[in-house]
C-alpha cells in the first residue's frame, strides 16, 4: 500500500507519494504553507489521479486532453517525466526523470494504483 509523506522544511511543507516498497513515485509541485494545505493537496491527488487522462507531449501532433491529466514530457536532460494536473490546470504531482518512456508510464500506473488508498504520514 502506498503512502503520502508530509515533511516539514525550513520554508513550509512538502509531500511525496511512496509505493509500498518505499520508492518515491512523485513529489508535490511546490512548498506548502501548512499541514492542512498539504492534506488538501493530497486529497486532490487522490481524487484526480484515478480519473486523469494521459497526454503524451513527446509525440508529434499530440492531442490536448482535458484536465485532470497526466502530462508525459521530456526534460532538458532528455529524460521522460510526468506531471499530474488537477481540474483547474494546477500541477499537483511530478515525477523523477526516467530513461525510457515505458518507465514513465509505469510511474503513472503506480500513482493511479497507490494514490487513492494511500495512508497519510504527518510530520513528527
Amino acid at each position: 500500500m502506498g503512502k503520502f509523506v508530509i515533511k516539514q522544511t525550513n520554508t513550509g511543507y512538502t509531500i511525496s507519494l511512496k509505493a509500498g516498497n518505499g520508492e518515491v513515485i512523485g513529489i508535490g509541485g511546490e512548498v506548502l504553507s501548512s499541514v492542512a494545505v498539504a492534506q488538501n493537496s493530497i486529497e486532490s491527488i487522490k481524487k484526480n489521479a484515478p480519473i486523469a487522462n494521459i497526454e503524451d507531449q513527446t509525440v508529434e501532433g499530440y492531442e490536448t486532453e482535458k484536465h485532470p491529466k497526466f502530462e508525459i514530457y521530456k526534460d532538458n536532460a532528455g529524460e521522460f517525466r510526468f506531471r499530474l494536473k488537477a481540474r483547474n490546470g494546477e500541477p499537483i504531482l511530478a515525477s523523477e526523470g526516467y530513461k525510457a518512456k515505458d518507465g514513465c508510464k509505469n510511474g503513472i500506473a503506480s500513482v493511479v494504483k497507490n494514490a487513492p488508498d494511500a495512508e497519510v504520514v504527518l510530520p513528527e
